[in-house]
């Protein structure tokens, strides 16, 4: 098993991800860049988290779930653009909001854990 398969903040990431594929085919209605532009977001998030708890430095592992908390905040302003174009309703952007503000924290709390 790698260790970043046992890290909560990847479990929750990588389902938060397949939640965010699914939403994302059941929209017809959504700007086709945001979409693109989400999907990658959203994979870079999961993918950082991976690729950081591989790297043999507490400081790269910090810079990589650093990246990956800067994908967070990427997935938000793209919700936040959605909403605004009246995409997606209030409901969904608040219930998602809620998710990504979870792995920010745990993604900061990770971050603090491994300070050197």
């Amino acid at each position: 098993m790698f260790d970043f398969e046992n890290l909560e903040v990847y479990k929750f990431s990588k389902e938060l991800n397949v939640e965010i594929f699914k939403f994302l085919k059941s929209k017809y209605n959504l700007n086709s860049y945001l979409v693109n532009q989400l999907s990658r977001a959203v994979i870079s998030m999961v993918i950082n988290i991976a690729e950081g708890s591989g790297k043999s430095t507490n400081r790269s592992k910090r810079n990589f779930y650093s990246i990956a908390r800067s994908s967070v905040y990427e997935c938000v302003s793209l919700f936040d653009i959605m909403l605004a174009e009246k995409s997606i309703e209030i409901e969904e952007y608040q219930y998602y909001y809620l998710k990504f503000e979870i792995v920010s924290k745990m993604l900061y709390n990770l971050m603090k854990s491994i300070e050197s």
